[in-house]
């Protein structure tokens, strides 16, 4: 599945589970690309809410999708 910046809102937060849903990759690599500066940081919401900038996730699909043959 290509992952599609179309369907993401313009702003907002998005959790874990709606982009692991666009972005086909298992948790514990989404959290090592996340250590890593591979993959965008998260915001704290609250205590116990992570979240990432719907911003950065989009920049981080057009980013992949670049990268990826046609």
């Amino acid at each position: 599945m290509k992952p599609n910046i179309n369907t993401l809102p313009e702003t907002g937060f998005m959790r874990l589970p709606e982009i692991l849903r666009i972005f086909p990759v298992g948790k514990s690599t989404w959290w090592a690309k996340v250590k890593s500066g591979e993959y965008p940081q998260p915001v704290k919401l609250g205590p116990r809410i992570t979240a990432w900038r719907v911003e950065d996730i989009r920049e981080l699909l057009a980013r992949v999708s670049q990268a990826q043959p046609a």
